[in-house]
């Protein structure tokens, strides 16, 4: 039957087919990746303060059981240059963040059998109205409005886990106006992928194309017009864009 409007694309994230391990860039021979696919994008779920530093500058216990919120899977805006300052906040931040594709079904899933999941990683930065989800906080509101506006979730192309294995340790950092805001090492998660995982196939079932923001370190913080942003995960994947 014919639709009354025409649906809306599906978001997609390039997937990085060969890789030189020669570059810094993580990219494939050359200076420019080859993409041969794409990943449709079907859901985003958020872990929150999944590191222990991070957890204590936000005023909470290091080692909570993992909780997640969700991003609209149109929020995410591939390798942007440029990114608009968003409306109705003057307290934008930012939270680099390691993400995970998800490339098969995963339903209540043990800790071992989590990684057969993962098809990739990749580098995203959830961008976060910090004074509309203080008030939402205060109120015992949802957190939607200040995580899941538009053009929220900028990420990089992904990278297969062929090319990288399980990711449990590695260097992730973000710098604004290249000054190091957040820097810290996969290994300091709380809550290991394969646990996220596993926690999160318990309440609902992973598909293929579903994205895991899998937490941010300590050192999240405002980010003003005109200011660059730079993010780097695993010396491999990389993001730049100035916010205007």
């Amino acid at each position: 039957m014919k639709t009354i409007i025409d649906p809306a694309p599906t978001p997609t994230i390039p997937v990085i087919n060969v890789i030189d391990s020669e570059s810094d860039e993580g990219f494939s021979t050359g200076s420019e990746p080859i993409y041969e696919s794409e990943f449709p994008v079907r859901r985003i779920y958020c872990v929150g303060r999944n590191y222990a530093a991070h957890a204590r500058e936000m005023g909470h216990d290091e080692r909570e059981a993992p909780f997640f919120f969700s991003k609209p899977a149109d929020a995410i805006v591939v390798n942007p240059k440029r990114l608009p300052y968003p409306k109705m906040t003057n307290d934008l931040h930012h939270e680099v963040e390691l993400v995970v594709a998800i490339g098969e079904p995963a339903e209540s899933v043990s800790v071992e059998q989590a990684e057969k999941s993962i098809l990739g990683y990749a580098l995203g930065v959830d961008l976060t109205k910090r004074d509309l989800q203080a008030e939402a906080k205060s109120k015992g509101r949802p957190w939607d409005l200040a995580k899941g506006f538009d053009q929220s979730a900028p990420i990089s192309s992904i990278i297969l886990k062929e090319e990288l294995g399980l990711v449990n340790s590695g260097k992730i950092s973000l710098s604004v106006d290249n000054e190091v805001k957040q820097s810290a090492d996969i290994s300091d998660m709380i809550w290991s992928i394969p646990e996220i995982i596993s926690e999160l196939s318990k309440h609902i079932s992973l598909q293929p194309g579903d994205l895991i923001f899998t937490g941010t370190p300590e050192g999240v913080g405002p980010i003003q017009k005109g200011q660059l942003v730079q993010a780097e995960v695993l010396n491999r994947l990389k993001l730049a864009f100035t916010v205007v």
